[in-house]
C-alpha cells in the first residue's frame, strides 16, 4: 500500500525506540516513550492559499524531522507492518541534519 499524502501532510516513520537506559536497564515494552524523530517517507503537494496557489512544503523525502509528543495520527501501513504517522507540516518543529 502506496500513502500519498494531501494538501500540507507528510508521512513519517517513526525511529524505533531506545532499548534501555544510559545506565544499561533494559526497557518493557509499556515503560518506552515513543521517539519523536523519524524519516519522511512522502509529502503532500503543498498547503492551498485563498488566493488558489499553493505553497510548497519546507520538508522533502528522506528528511530527518523533530516532531511534537502527540502529532498526527497512527496508521499499519500492512498487515503486521511498521506503523507511519500521517501530520501536517505544522506538526514539525525541525529538520534535522545527520
Amino acid at each position: 500500500m502506496k500513502v500519498k499524502p494531501l494538501g500540507d501532510r507528510i508521512v513519517v516513520r517513526r525511529h524505533e525506540a531506545q532499548e534501555k537506559t544510559a545506565g544499561g536497564i533494559l526497557l518493557p515494552d509499556a515503560a518506552k516513550n515513543k521517539p519523536q524523530k523519524g524519516r519522511v517517507l512522502s509529502v503532500g503537494p503543498g498547503k492551498m492559499l485563498k488566493d488558489g496557489s499553493r505553497r510548497a512544503l519546507q520538508v522533502k523525502d528522506g528528511d530527518t524531522v523533530l516532531f511534537t509528543t502527540w502529532a498526527g495520527d497512527e496508521f499499519k501501513e500492512n498487515r503486521g507492518g511498521d506503523n507511519i504517522l500521517l501530520l501536517r507540516e505544522e506538526d514539525v518543529l525541525a529538520v534535522l541534519d545527520e
